[in-house]
Parts: C-alpha cells; structure tokens; sequence
C-alpha cells in the first residue's frame, strides 16, 4: 500500500498514473484495478476520486489539455514579437511532446477520437489551443480569421508531431520548434497582404 496523501496530491497522482496505463493500453483495455494497482490503493481509493473509468478518462483529457496550453502560454509569455511568438510557443510545444510524449500519444492516439465523448472533450482541447494562439499571431485580421489561421497552427504542428514520434522519437525539440515556427511565421506574414 502507498502512503496516505492528501486528496488533491491523490488526484493528482492518479491522473499521472492513469495516463500512463491509458497512453499504452488504451481505453478498452485498461481498469481501474490496473490503476489502482500501479498506485498502490485499492479500487474504491480510485472511486472516491472518479466515479468511472469514463470520468478519469476525461478528466485526463481536460488535465493534458491545460497542461499543454500552459507550457505553451508561459512559453511565449515575455516574447517581444510576433516571431518570437511563433518561435517560442512551437518550441514549447515540441518539447512537451519530446517530454511527455504518452501525453501527446493520450490526447491524439489513444482512441480518444473513436467514442464520441471522448472526441468531443478533445475538440475542446484542441479549441481551447487555438484560442490560446490566435492572439499571439501579430497580423492586423478579424478574431474568425485568426481562430481559423490558429486551428491550422495546431493542426501542423500536430501533424509533425505525430510523424516524428513515428519516425524518430528522440528528435530534438528545439531545432524542430524553430524549423517549423520558420515555416509557420512565413506563411503568417503572407496573410492579408494581397
């Protein structure tokens, strides 16, 4: 048995470690027993903190969420610029993914978009990061036209992200980050100009 920790650190480990099982068994098969077992409680310790599997699971999705966005909004937080923006919050997101990349794997790849539940707690996500970057693209354009330029900031980065933990899983963050913040920032200076 694990030591008794105060319900906030206890949720908070559960979410770790469920994310772990989650990210390689995926949903369907995992239990809250091989949850349990990894954190050292029994089961009922697992229901006092999430009424189900499903309810872990999402609250995985919303907790992965934040998380990401925060690395991302801290990172472009003191940049002067909008391609110090650019460069530093694609940074900071290829290093979550470098980082953490059961997290990435959890969010994209888990099964997350085959039950509708699940899609729909991802599509928040993934609303909620373009929201977070849609103010960091410098350029003079209506709030839809940065929404959508911001979903297609998030869905290429995405895109790389899944072929380099394909293909070489210990890329390195930082050159990948600016590689694809180049591309990004050139094609966002060319928006709105013609």
């Amino acid at each position: 048995m694990s030591t008794r920790l105060p319900a906030i650190e206890r949720k908070e480990q559960l979410l770790d470690l469920a994310l772990q099982v989650f990210a390689t068994k995926g949903y369907h098969e995992t239990s809250m027993t091989d949850i349990a077992e990894l954190a050292g409680v029994t089961k009922p310790v697992v229901y006092q903190h999430f009424e189900s599997k499903r309810a872990l699971f999402l609250a995985i999705i919303d907790n992965v969420g934040k998380k990401m966005i925060s690395e991302i909004t801290q990172a472009t937080s003191q940049a002067p610029d909008g391609k110090s923006k650019a460069e530093q919050g694609t940074i900071a997101f290829f290093r979550w993914v470098a980082n953490d990349s059961n997290s990435f794997k959890f969010l994209y790849d888990s099964g997350t978009r085959n039950d509708p539940e699940f899609a729909e707690a991802v599509k928040q996500v993934t609303k909620s990061s373009a929201d977070a970057i849609a103010p960091l693209i410098a350029i003079e354009l209506d709030a839809a036209h940065l929404r959508t330029l911001a979903h297609g900031v998030v869905g290429a980065s995405e895109g790389v992200a899944r072929h380099l933990l394909a293909t070489n899983p210990s890329f390195n963050p930082d050159l990948v980050g600016k590689q694809v913040a180049d591309l990004l920032w050139a094609g966002l200076r060319g928006v709105g100009t013609d």
